[in-house]
This record gives C-alpha cells, structure tokens and sequence, in this order.
C-alpha cells in the first residue's frame, strides 16, 4: 500500500500536478486498489485537524503579515543596522541578527524574504555587497524563523508526533544559536577576504533614536518568548499576542498601517494557511495508510539493521531527510516522515524531542535548495536575480548548514539542554 501512494504522489508530482492535488489522488487511489472504505478519508481529515494547537498556524501567519504592513520589519533591520553596521561584514550580520528577531514574532521563513529581504538586500548593495550574496545571505538566513520559537514548521512536527510543542519549541533555541554562529563566523571571514560590504557607522545621536524607535518592534519576540516559556500563556494563546501586540505597534506606535489594510492581510493568511493545513489534512490519512501497512516497522528495522547506535541513526536520517527535503514540501515532509522514520530513532535511543527539532532542522535546508525550495524562489523573486546565481553564491552557506546538522546528530545536548531548561519536560 504504502509503496503504491508513493509511487502515485511521486509520478503525479514530476508531471506537474500540485502537491495536495497528487497527494489526494494517490491516497484515494490506494484506498479504492486495496479496497479500504473511503468514509476512512473525511473522518481522518477531520480527525488531523482537531487540535487546539494548530490554531497558532494561521495566527502567526498573520502576524508575520502585520509585521511587513506596519513597518515592524523595516525598524528592527535598521535597530540591527546600527549595532553591527560598525564592523567589517557588518551588514552581513544584521541580516542574521534581524532574521533571528523577525523568527521569534513571524515563525515562518517566506515571510521573512517578503518582509525583509528587500530591505537587507537593496541595504547590501548599497554598501557594496555583490547582489548574488546578499540575496544568498537573506534567504539562508530566512532559515532561523524556522527554527526560532514560535516555528510553524515546529508547531505542526510536535503535534503530528504527539510530543510537548513547548519542549520542541524551546529545542529550537540550540539550532538557532548553532547556526547564527557558525553563520556569522563564515560571513565575516568571506567578506574579509573578498572585501565584501562598507563599514556603516551611524553618529551616536542618530543611532541612539533609531535603537530607541525599534524597542517596540524589538520588544515583541521577547514578550511572546517569555510568555511562553515561563508558562503565562501557551503556544498557541502566543500566537494571538503575536497578532495583537503587531497590530498595535503597526497602527498605534509606527502608524505605517491603517485598519483598511486589515480585510486583505487576513484574506492573505487564510489562503497561506489554508493550503498548508489541506496538505496536512490529506497527508494525515496517508500517515494512516503507512501505519496499517506496517511502513514505519519496516523502516526502523532496516535502519537498525545498519546501526543501532543513535549517533550513526541521526545521521542517516539527516540525510534522507535533507534529500526529501530538496523535492517535497516541507510541511507535508514533516507529516509524511515523521511517523515513518521517528519509531526507528526512537528504538535507537534517540530522544522524540531531539528527534523533531532534528528533523525541522534538517528539512529546512530543502527550503533554500532547487528544486522546490520556496525561500530560493521567494529569495530570485524579490532580488530580481536568475536561481541559479543565487545559489552559487550560497554554496559556502550550504555548506554551513551541513555541518550545523551534523553537530545537532552528534551533539542532542544542544537541542535537549534548552528544552529541559525551559520547560518541565
């Protein structure tokens, strides 16, 4: 069974049929060849969907829209800009540093490219950063918002594997930190030695105005973080803070938006979240299917078969992962492995929250990779630049990625130390 909806969503998906489209029909397929009874379909559907967590999907999505219509966005890149523009490849770092701010209020990583990423890369270039890296830099960094609490993308793991999404959010933290480092340590040492960027220094005065302007849009990851993580209010009541406190900074605090804005935004982030919770939907009977097929024992026992040591397990999950996540979306990826290959981590002695976070992680590289990665395409889009010299110019960040991923294997620490920290798990 499991081998035919493969085979059906994989053939469909090359011919160019949408992803939730050929997912549906290769799950309605199998059904009807296997003779299982289709009423099996609206009842998993809705069953997937019962969650007062995913709730927060559509909020953040929302409050990413806020963020980029209330000019939150533009105050924390310029916030950014005056602490780190100083330094050689200064303006390199403030795209990290205002990716990993704008992470801990949006969640998502297009959004971002569509708020940011204008802003960072014309700033780049004009500092004499060649177009091609700063469009490379804004969508790598694009990543952290996919790690950073409050992730979507962890959101939806955690609650697809049944494990604490407070846990999985607060595990977040160590990739994010991993790779912001390891992400500044490479940028500083290619712009010194290509003479990437000039040195921006902003006149105490100028610069004290602008850190004190951007203290409400900064201000929003730490009051949603610290709600969180300190038990006031869960993931998904975050959510709702995340929406309020953008509207309120956007319209009230900068005034960069009017209330007429607010039918489009929430039009917008219906459709967004409409298209990812259909593949969820859909993705939730295919889980189903692989269960009753016996996929996920199959998996394990062929994968425990190679190793049983978690270390060399993790590793080669990382790279089945990082392969699919290059060819399918991300968040159907995540709905479709995560049943499949989290018994076998698992059974090896791998923690379930070391396991999610990982597989986050690992998947999220596929977001700036060809084929299908949609910060690549969101990244060519707002740059104006071909693919393809993007992403020669991210290979060194690629590579960073990599090696980022395969500390997160070999190290759990980093992912269970500030999980155990923040909460009670």
């Amino acid at each position: 069974m499991s081998l035919t909806l493969l085979g059906i969503f994989l053939l469909l998906l090359l011919l160019g049929v949408p992803l939730s489209v050929s997912l549906g029909i290769g799950v309605i397929a199998t059904l009807l060849i296997f003779d299982i009874p289709l009423d099996l379909l609206p009842q998993s559907m809705m069953s997937s969907m019962n969650s007062f967590l995913l709730v927060a999907v559509p909020l953040f999505v929302l409050a990413g829209n806020l963020m980029a219509g209330g000019g939150i966005s533009d105050r924390i890149f310029r916030g950014a800009e005056v602490i780190f523009g100083r330094f050689r490849g200064g303006l390199g770092q403030v795209n990290i540093a205002s990716s990993a701010i704008f992470g801990g209020i949006s969640g998502s990583s297009v959004a971002d490219i569509v708020s940011l990423g204008k802003i960072e890369i014309k700033a780049m270039t004009d500092h004499k950063y060649p177009r091609p890296y700063a469009a490379a830099m804004t969508m790598v960094t694009a990543t952290l918002s996919s790690l950073i609490p409050p992730s979507i993308l962890m959101i939806i793991a955690a609650s697809t594997a049944n494990v604490s999404v407070g846990a999985a959010l607060a595990g977040g933290f160590g990739p994010s930190i991993v790779l912001i480092l390891v992400l500044m340590l490479v940028n500083f040492f290619l712009s010194a030695r290509h003479g990437y960027g000039e040195v921006s220094r902003t006149p105490f005065k100028k610069g004290l105005r602008i850190v004190l302007e951007g203290i409400p849009a900064m201000g929003g990851p730490v009051i949603i973080l610290v709600g969180m993580f300190s038990g006031i209010v869960t993931p998904t009541e975050a959510a709702a803070v995340a929406v309020f406190y953008s509207l309120l900074v956007g319209i009230y605090v900068y005034r960069d938006m009017k209330w007429r804005q607010m039918p489009k935004m929430i039009v917008d982030a219906g459709l967004t979240t409409g298209t990812i919770l259909l593949i969820a939907m859909i993705a939730g009977v295919a889980s189903y299917i692989f269960t009753i097929d016996g996929l996920p024992a199959k998996v394990s026992s062929w994968l425990l078969s190679v190793s049983t040591d978690p270390t060399i397990v993790m590793l080669l999950i990382g790279l089945i992962l990082i392969i699919i996540g290059t060819v399918m979306d991300k968040v159907a990826a995540i709905l479709l492995c995560t049943p499949v290959l989290m018994p076998a981590a698992v059974s090896s002695g791998v923690d379930p929250i070391h396991f999610i976070v990982f597989l986050v992680a690992a998947l999220a590289v596929g977001l700036v990779t060809p084929p299908v990665g949609v910060c690549l395409f969101a990244a060519s889009y707002v740059s104006g630049l071909p693919m393809e010299k993007i992403v020669k110019a991210a290979v060194p960040l690629y590579a960073v990625m990599v090696v980022a991923i395969v500390m997160l294997a070999i190290f759990p620490q980093l992912i269970l130390w500030p999980a155990d920290l923040l909460t009670d798990q």
